[in-house]
């Protein structure tokens, strides 16, 4: 492997996967926003690509979503596409979010109503019971896993809540989600991840047609159902959607929920700061899903031949939206490296996306962890790091399978 501080910038494949597990893509990205914010990689797993590093640049491409396309069926949201996989799927799922305008915002509006503050004040009493009896159950003098025992119960129990989903089958949820997105199954065994697809479609088809015969209730499953727009809406879109969900619930939150014991642990201060002060909750908040990046990046594709930043861009190009770098960029956040709890801009990070395709459960995710912060406070907990940090090595979703801790007797 070649020296990324000292190579020619021109080599650097900014999506090298195993850097994603190291934790070296951040020095990586160090270098492209101040040597080559607008990046070309000629040669990848991934295909040819351009990078953009910088806060600005990605707030412009994202703002003109007509000249970056994230349509299906010009390669979607993600370097890991029809490129990388070992062969093409045999159906594609249709989701909103990688759908354009104006077709987007109508997708969208189907969903939206779930998401809205008097739904979220809904959800808040459940979330926070929820936390608070999780919290309370943990081992105390022992290692444990805080992604499998804190991460993952806690947005599993959300999204199982959110559906109305059959509580005894809510570990499914989390593992579709994460052959949903994991590389092995795309790569090596496509087979196998259809089949996984499979058996959520055929979930989500029963609980469909359960739900279009009963009353109309809160839960999103039922708001979707029952809404105008879902007549226009076909199987493979309704499951593709589902889908979206479902990473999105699961994954973003998790991650953001195991990357705050990384970031308690490296500044101990922050914590300190927060328990003296939990008004700063809400902020601190912000500030991990900013520092953690849940997701890594967000792919366009270029609609017609233009200029940008003095580089040649041809209709066809896949193009990188590095928001664990734009969420660092010095010219944005002061030591963007560092967590810190009350960092006056933290809200102003990446993380939820930019532009018409902004993450439509941000609220709901934000109330997640701001619930978690708030009880670890009440009950002054500070789980130690009892050993390394496992991240996967993924380019597109900043996946952490465990954090190995302990909480003082």
């Amino acid at each position: 492997m070649s020296d990324d501080l000292t190579c020619p910038i021109e080599t650097i494949d900014p999506a090298r996967m195993d850097r994603f597990a190291t934790g070296a893509v951040h020095d990586v990205m160090t270098r492209l926003r101040h040597e080559a914010p607008v990046h070309h990689t000629q040669d990848s797993v991934f295909g040819p690509y351009w990078s953009i590093a910088r806060y600005k640049d990605i707030v412009e491409v994202e703002a003109l979503p007509l000249l970056y396309s994230s349509e299906m069926s010009r390669g979607g949201i993600s370097l890991i596409d029809s490129d990388f996989a070992a062969e093409p799927s045999e159906t594609q799922m249709e989701t909103f979010i990688a759908m354009d305008p104006p077709r987007h915002a109508e997708k969208r509006r189907v969903v939206a109503p779930a998401f809205t503050p008097s739904e979220i004040a809904r959800l808040a009493d459940s979330i926070r019971d929820r936390t608070a009896s999780k919290l309370d159950s943990l081992p105390r003098g022992e290692t444990f896993n805080w992604t499998k025992e804190v991460s993952i119960s806690l947005t599993t129990d959300m999204l199982a809540i959110l559906f109305d989903f059959p509580w005894e089958d809510r570990h499914k949820l989390t593992e579709w989600s994460d052959g949903l997105t994991n590389l092995e199954l795309i790569r090596e065994k496509p087979q196998e991840r259809q089949m996984m697809m499979f058996e959520m479609a055929m979930k989500f088809y029963q609980l469909w047609q359960e739900r279009l015969e009963a009353e109309p209730t809160p839960d999103l499953l039922s708001r979707m159902i029952h809404s105008n727009a879902l007549s226009k809406m076909e199987q493979t879109e309704f499951i593709g959607n589902m889908a979206l969900l479902i990473v999105g619930g699961n994954d973003t939150t998790r991650n953001s929920m195991s990357g705050l014991i990384d970031a308690l642990n490296r500044w101990p201060e922050e914590w300190d700061k927060i328990k003296a002060n939990p008004e700063l909750i809400p902020n601190a908040a912000q500030e991990i899903i900013r520092w953690q990046s849940p997701v890594n990046h967000m792919r366009r594709t270029v609609t017609k031949d233009h200029e940008f930043r003095g580089y040649q861009f041809r209709e066809g190009d896949k193009v990188v939206l590095w928001y664990l770098s734009g969420n660092r960029d010095e010219d944005y956040f002061d030591d963007g490296a560092r967590f810190i709890a009350d960092r006056d801009n933290a809200r102003r990070h990446l993380s939820f996306g930019y532009g018409v395709h902004r993450c439509v459960g941000a609220r709901l995710a934000e109330l997640q962890i701001t619930t978690l912060l708030e009880e670890m406070v009440k009950r002054d907990m500070r789980p130690e790091l009892a050993g390394e940090i496992d991240r996967e090595a993924h380019p597109f979703v900043s996946i952490i399978k465990a954090v190995p801790v302990q909480i003082a007797a």
